[in-house]
């Protein structure tokens, strides 16, 4: 456990757009964050976020995506949850078919088996048979398949002139924290 005898929650990142949810992720965990990404993840962060060393440290602990001693890459290391996004059909795919070959697949894997939390916030459009398939399979052995698909209905009363990316994302980012447990601030019943 951390420092603040929290457990941590798992967030990681692979190589697929999206990353700007990773960031609000991050931002709003009530729990401490372990951050792991793909060298692609790094690289489409730069791309459409800015620095990832800056995105880095706001992250409790940083991992690299090849070090498997980390503890992340042991089942015995008691975690909140990990949250892959943006989580890219490659990442499913390794998943879904057992190879834990990086600290992220490893890091899923550990979560399988030991029944904890694992959200996939899949990036990708439109899916293949394959994908589909691979998506069936990991959702079968216990994870949660969560496409990066904003809960429009949370802006009712507001023209899409009025809704910029940061309210689809962190609209996004409330249903992935309300799927580990934290409270979500408005639900469909609030906007009834």
């Amino acid at each position: 456990m951390t420092a603040s005898n929290k457990p941590p929650l798992i967030v990681a990142m692979t190589g697929a757009s999206g990353a700007y949810a990773a960031q609000l992720l991050l931002a709003k965990s009530p729990w401490p964050t372990l951050l792991m990404a793909s060298r692609w993840a790094k690289e489409v962060f730069a791309r459409e976020c800015g620095s990832f060393e800056a995105l880095a440290q706001t992250a409790g602990r940083v991992y690299d995506a090849d070090d498997l001693t980390a503890p992340p890459a042991s089942g015995s290391t008691e975690t909140i949850g990990m949250v892959i996004l943006p989580c890219s059909v490659n990442t499913l795919g390794r998943i879904a078919n057992g190879l834990a070959d990086n600290l992220i697949t490893r890091a899923a894997h550990c979560h399988l088996k030991e029944r904890r939390p694992l959200i996939l916030g899949v990036r990708e459009a439109p899916l293949t048979s394959i994908d589909l398939q691979n998506a069936v399979r990991v959702s079968a052995a216990g994870a949660i398949i969560m496409p990066i698909t904003p809960p429009f209905f949370m802006f009712k009363g507001k023209t899409p002139h009025q809704i910029s990316l940061h309210d689809l994302m962190d609209a996004f980012v409330e249903r992935v924290l309300s799927l580990l447990g934290r409270r979500m601030a408005e639900t469909w019943e609030d906007m009834l």
